[in-house]
């Protein structure tokens, strides 16, 4: 059980940090606005895909959020970590880059597991 514990507790920082503590810290940087122009994403996206990404975070991240509503936080960052391989591997082609958020898409799928364990739910 304590296994299982620091296992989800890793794995959701580590979504928690690279999901929504960055993004919120980077969002407005030439390097982010630059990297959604690049993909053919108009600017506004930028701004709601960074105040969603933090709101899901925190969801994650807060214990008294319900099961129901983090749920729907794992769904969307699972669509937004898919949507990004495709958008990479559309425009730039297949390189590590492109694969990289399939790296965290299986991190993100690891907090998942582990907090159904952790609550004793069977998925």
């Amino acid at each position: 059980m304590k296994q299982n514990n620091l296992i989800y507790w890793i794995s959701t920082g580590l979504i928690f940090l690279m999901e929504g503590v960055m993004p919120a810290l980077t969002g407005n940087s030439e390097m982010a606005v630059e990297g959604i122009r690049h993909l053919g994403f108009p600017d506004y996206f930028r701004v709601e895909l960074t105040i969603f990404k933090v709101i899901g975070a925190l969801v994650l991240i807060l214990p008294m959020v319900p099961l129901r509503v983090k749920e729907w936080a794992y769904a969307g960052f699972g669509f937004v970590l898919i949507s990004a391989t495709v958008g990479h591997v559309v425009v730039d082609g297949a390189n590590f880059q492109s694969f990289m958020p399939l790296i965290f898409l299986v991190i993100l799928v690891v907090s998942n597991v582990t907090l159904h364990r952790k609550l004793g739910i069977e998925n």
